[in-house]
């Protein structure tokens, strides 16, 4: 356990900010499996403006790295341009 009471309060900080980002990388994770199973070519294309939005959010908020997003983004438009 911490000895200093601000060790303490980081602690606790720390845990709010992990439950924050956990929900958001699982909404994440989520969304991308969701559109990688649309065979629609149009449909597709739809959701991934919307993943597209999702991912720059979280990277500029800080829960995931910018160049994760842009590797995410790079994969869902090849698979968008594949169909």
């Amino acid at each position: 356990m911490a000895n200093y009471a601000s060790a303490v309060r980081r602690i606790r900080r720390s845990e709010k900010s992990r439950q924050y980002n956990k929900h958001y990388v699982s909404l994440m994770k989520s969304e991308i499996k969701k559109m990688l199973t649309i065979a629609d070519k149009e449909e597709a294309a739809k959701m991934f403006r919307a993943a597209q939005k999702m991912l720059d959010k979280l990277a500029s908020k800080g829960i995931i790295h910018k160049n994760k997003a842009a590797n995410q983004k790079s994969r869902l438009a090849t698979y968008v341009n594949s169909l």
